[in-house]
């Protein structure tokens, strides 16, 4: 892996999100469509909306499953969207699943159904395991060639930039995740991983953080942390939640309404130095 220095990133706000979605969590867009599609965080209503680039809600979907703790979107190349429900604060929940939406299901005007992949980490024995090996929340993930790719959040004080990935096969069914590499952000709580997206043409990887986000490019097959990775410090410090690639070179973010600031839709180009 290489670090590679950049300039600090300059936030583009593009909207202001309605309050309905006041702890906007996952973020994500589609191939052939125009809408950006959000959910809020746990102890919300189970719907998922599809906004405009203006924030305008144009579409709003009724989802046949609890929000448990749901906390990223990611779609496939066939347009059908994931809804990441394995938030686990406390690191004790055994049953964590991601809900796969059909592409033809985004049009529906009734209770949309959804098809459940579950999943399992091997190596955690505990239910919650001690304080110093809390390391099983996840608030990322994404779709890459038919496999679903899982980056954990740690709770462990003083390592909470540590993220792990683990892969599982993107078909209905209860899997043991694999776990294939790790990195470390930083320490402390604003190096916490909220949110991931791949591009379209699987060249770049990125990772949220509340005040950074992370770039990992010139990886091989899904080694994405053994390639180039550059930082990029954002202009706005927000509890920002979701991530998605607008196009191969501009994201989108989006950020939590708390303490008067957030609330946003951003857009972010990625420029690095030569």
């Amino acid at each position: 892996m290489i670090l590679v220095s950049c300039s600090t990133g300059n936030l583009t706000v593009i909207a202001d999100l309605p309050k309905t979605l006041k702890e906007v969590s996952g973020t994500e867009t589609l191939i052939d469509s125009d809408l950006i599609w959000v959910h809020n965080d746990s102890g919300n209503s189970p719907k998922i909306y599809g906004l405009n680039q203006k924030g305008t809600i144009i579409k709003e979907l009724n989802i046949d499953s609890k929000n448990k703790d749901w906390e990223d979107l990611t779609s496939d190349k066939n347009g059908n969207l994931y809804i990441g429900d394995f938030g686990n604060n406390e690191n004790k929940r055994k049953k964590l699943s991601i809900l796969k939406i059909k592409k033809e299901d985004l049009q529906s005007d009734s209770l949309v159904p959804i098809e459940r992949i579950s999943f399992y980490y091997p190596n955690q024995k505990q239910f919650p395991p001690k304080k110093k090996q809390q390391y099983f929340d996840s608030e990322a993930f994404f779709h890459f060639n038919d496999s679903l790719y899982i980056f954990t959040k740690s709770r462990v004080k003083g390592d909470y930039g540590a993220t792990s990935i683990y892969k599982i096969p993107a078909i209905p069914g209860n899997h043991a995740a694999i776990l294939i590499d790790r990195f470390k952000t930083c320490d402390d709580s604003r190096c916490w991983i909220t949110s991931a997206d791949i591009s379209n043409d699987g060249k770049k990887v990125v990772l949220l953080t509340p005040n950074v986000v992370w770039l990992f490019t010139d990886f091989k097959a899904d080694h994405f942390f053994k390639g180039n990775v550059t930082p990029f410090p954002l202009d706005i410090s927000s509890q920002k939640e979701g991530i998605c690639f607008k196009n191969n070179t501009t994201l989108y973010i989006s950020d939590e309404r708390s303490h008067n600031r957030g609330g946003n839709l951003y857009e972010f180009k990625l420029e690095t130095e030569d």
